[in-house]
């Protein structure tokens, strides 16, 4: 008798929402959500697909289970780390950071190097209490590729930075808060409501707006401050010449109409 075989195991699961709220969720729970080459392929193609899908206005990204993502499958390392790492369609991480669409993490228990990496490749960050983040590049011999040796000592400063890559020392979310890559650090149990209520903000405003602020926040943190504010005052010039006398008329019936309603809640 011919035995049925189960269907392959779906590790990247997506869901599109009518609102513009789109969920990635890494889904390997049995090992700690740790990824493998597929997997990796598979993140880098949703978030390219996302990225140019127009219904989608917000990226919630999150992980099944005790772990946000514990990193890349150490068994099958070869596998994962040979071959172009400057390839770019295979890379979530170069995918996310050429997305223009808002990501916002999830991260419940353990963010390990490559999700520690995932991590700061979004561009909001609401931690669960007990969620810790771990840098073990340095523990296992493995050099960094998505960013990580350079994001954190910009964030939290290249001394803090030093400590925590070359002794792989835990940070708590409390203390990612403090030091400024975690948002908000929450209930386990409050983790997505609290990420869908950030999103729900941001999908409200002005969307061609979220879209190029969120370019020019993350353009100008490679530059000085004086460039910065020269490629702020650059693309300014740009958006308001290409406006019309229709596209004016419309921002001032939008401020009208929005400053009739009650103002929302702090997030």
């Amino acid at each position: 008798m011919d035995r049925k075989q189960s269907p392959p195991e779906n590790l990247i699961l997506v869901n599109r929402e009518p609102d513009g709220i789109a969920y990635v969720t890494i889904n390997r729970p049995k090992l700690l959500n740790s990824l493998t080459k597929a997997m990796n392929t598979d993140l880098a193609r949703i978030f390219k697909s996302l990225n140019q899908d127009d219904s989608v206005r917000v990226i919630i990204l999150s992980g099944t289970g005790r772990a946000f993502c514990s990193g890349v499958d150490l068994t099958a390392a070869e596998d994962v780390f040979k071959g172009d790492v400057k390839d770019i369609e295979t890379d979530p991480v170069a995918q996310m950071e050429r997305c223009k669409k808002p990501i916002i993490a999830a991260v419940n228990g353990f963010a390990v190097t490559a999700g520690f990496e995932i991590t700061l490749a979004c561009d909001v960050v609401v931690a669960a209490k007990g969620a810790k983040f771990i840098d073990t590049h340095a523990r296992f011999g493995i050099f960094p590729s998505w960013g990580l040796s350079q994001k954190l000592s910009r964030i939290i400063g290249a001394n803090k930075a030093r400590e925590v890559s070359l002794t792989a020392t835990p940070l708590t979310a409390e203390v990612g808060e403090r030091l400024g890559f975690v948002n908000h650090v929450v209930e386990e149990s409050e983790l997505l409501k609290k990420a869908r209520e950030i999103a729900e903000a941001i999908v409200k405003n002005n969307q061609d707006m979220v879209v190029r602020y969120k370019a020019v926040i993350n353009d100008g943190v490679k530059l000085d401050l004086g460039h910065a504010l020269a490629l702020e005052k650059e693309r300014a010039h740009e958006y308001y010449n290409g406006m019309t006398k229709d596209q004016f008329k419309r921002m001032q019936e939008f401020i009208a109409g929005r400053s009739s309603k009650k103002p929302s809640s702090k997030l």
